[in-house]
């Protein structure tokens, strides 16, 4: 394999079509696309400076890697790339691109990142961006953080544990989503989702888990939320008192309490839903 050290590379398509390089130590600077259709590629502490360096590109190694924000939309359509150690300041990075593994990479401006992505690997990456992993499939995240709205939306497949989540609308229009050990904190939560589990989380949500199919909690901290499962089937065990529940359409909440339970759709059959409620004379019901 041949190595390239200390290089700045300037000029479009600098190593087009390379082919089993290691390169270290190196900048590629203005000039679109440097590495694009490259494939077996080794990426030690390089700085990308410039829009699309890796295109349609394969089995990929980075480590120690920069992307500054002007290195735009960065990894599109490229498969199996491995991420370690790195920064990603650019925006809309990862596209039509699968085989993805990041691990302790922090992408402090990762709007529009992951789209349409399939078999992701996340683990210790710290994001911050709206429409993060929008309409991707088969993703496994632990400890993740992310600061941004419109999380997941149209996501499946998703695996989620020991993360921190500050995202309206997150887990919109998903599919077969597990959610372990994290707080989640944003309204509107999981809305026209189905079979999504949260277990032993910590969950703000203003109008959350509303319009789901099959959402499923087990051992919950369900604080600051109201409104909560309108025309959802559910099947809720929370830890803490819930703020108010409105109009689920079927299965079995648990929780030592409701604050208030809101039953005034004549359209949908009340019973279908089972509530076991340590103490009834702590709620206010509305028919």
């Amino acid at each position: 394999m041949e190595h390239l050290n200390q290089q700045l590379f300037t000029g479009e398509r600098a190593l087009f079509k390379a082919r089993e390089l290691q390169i270290s130590r190196s900048v590629f600077a203005d000039g679109e696309s440097p590495l694009k259709e490259s494939s077996d590629i080794l990426l030690d502490n390089t700085i990308f400076r410039w829009k699309y360096p890796l295109w349609y590109a394969k089995h990929i190694q980075a480590n120690g890697v920069t992307l500054v924000e002007t290195a735009r939309s960065g990894i599109w359509y490229t498969h199996d790339i491995t991420v370690t150690d790195s920064v990603i300041q650019a925006p809309k990075t990862f596209r039509r691109a699968t085989g993805i593994t990041l691990e302790r990479v922090e992408m402090p401006n990762a709007q529009e990142t992951l789209w349409n992505c399939s078999d992701i690997t996340l683990k210790h990456v710290h994001a911050a961006g709206d429409y993060f992993a929008m309409n991707s499939e088969n993703i496994r995240a632990a400890h993740f953080t992310l600061s941004g709205n419109y999380a997941f939306d149209g996501a499946k497949n998703i695996e989620v544990s020991d993360a921190k989540l500050i995202s309206k609308d997150a887990f919109w229009n998903c599919e077969n989503v597990v959610v372990r050990d994290s707080t989640i904190i944003g309204e509107y939560l999981g809305w026209n989702s189905k079979n999504v589990t949260f277990i032993n989380c910590v969950i703000e949500s203003n109008q959350g888990m509303c319009y789901m199919e099959n959402v499923k909690m087990v051992n919950c901290t369900i604080i600051n939320t109201d409104l909560a499962f309108e025309y959802s089937t559910v099947d809720v065990d929370a830890a803490t008192t819930i703020d108010s529940v409105k109009n689920p359409i079927g299965g079995t909440i648990t929780a030592p309490g409701i604050g208030e339970l809101i039953l005034d759709d004549p359209e949908i059959a009340a019973e279908k839903t089972k509530y076991q409620l340590a103490e009834y004379k702590e709620y206010a019901f509305r028919f």
